[in-house]
């Protein structure tokens, strides 16, 4: 059985985050030995099923591609929408689709963001993140920010980065370390640093320092080849059992 797998994004207007997945794909692609693609769900001129198609077009011996949703929280895009695409895809080609969890469902993230941001000395923490309305949506966060003892802050909702910043300047705090919880630069990063920068012009007393996310540094590979290491276990497992 020959098997594959395709790394999924949401998909940018932005060229970075397409840039940092072409060079996660052939880095992967290298370390399995298989061929590895990389598709979006939006922001491209054909729909997510149509790039799955492509994919096994051009890899006509395959039997198996599994795809790996690069999402770091279970939102609609995991839950509907890409389901949703595959199987579209699965009704036009030979090859089984499996889908695999999200990324950030990895329990090797926490121990990914907590040595990034314990290499940063600082008197507070900070885990930011896009943010959702939904009920219970952040939670997740301020789970994964407690455990790397640090607090959550959100760019869309409350609690937002200036709340958490004077919040932690009232009880003493000097030096924070901001940790953006985002695969890939795009303009959402850039309108934070932006912020943090205007921040800290507001507030000279404070030192600031934001991290970069992740784009195509070694440590989000580790972590990806890792999942699927979990994963393909996990999967084994579970047809020895049967």
């Amino acid at each position: 059985m020959q098997s594959a797998y395709l790394l999924v994004t949401h998909g940018s207007r932005d060229i970075r985050p397409q840039i940092a997945i072409d060079q996660l794909r052939d880095r992967i692609e290298q370390r399995l030995s298989v061929p590895v693609g990389a598709a979006v769900l939006e922001c491209a001129p054909t729909e997510l099923h149509e790039q799955i198609e492509e994919f096994s077009r051009q890899h006509p011996t395959l039997s198996e591609i599994k795809i790996v949703p690069l999402f770091l929280l279970p939102g609609v895009h995991v839950k509907e929408d890409i389901p949703e695409q595959i199987a579209i895809a699965q009704s036009r080609i030979h090859p089984k689709l499996e889908l695999l969890p999200h990324l950030g469902s990895h329990s090797g993230m926490v121990e990914v963001l907590a040595s990034r941001i314990s290499q940063i000395s600082a008197d507070a923490r900070i885990l930011m993140s896009h943010g959702s309305r939904r009920t219970g949506g952040n939670a997740p966060i301020d789970n994964i920010a407690s455990a790397i003892n640090a607090v959550s802050a959100y760019w869309s909702v409350e609690p937002k980065l200036e709340t958490r910043i004077l919040e932690l300047k009232q009880r003493g705090c000097q030096r924070i370390a901001i940790l953006p919880y985002f695969l890939f630069s795009g303009g959402i990063t850039d309108a934070i640093a932006q912020s943090i920068q205007t921040l800290s012009e507001q507030h000279p007393d404070l030192t600031l320092q934001w991290l970069t996310p992740f784009d195509y540094c070694e440590d989000l590979v580790r972590l990806i080849l890792e999942f699927i290491a979990v994963q393909t276990s996990a999967e084994l497992l579970t047809r020895s059992s049967k």
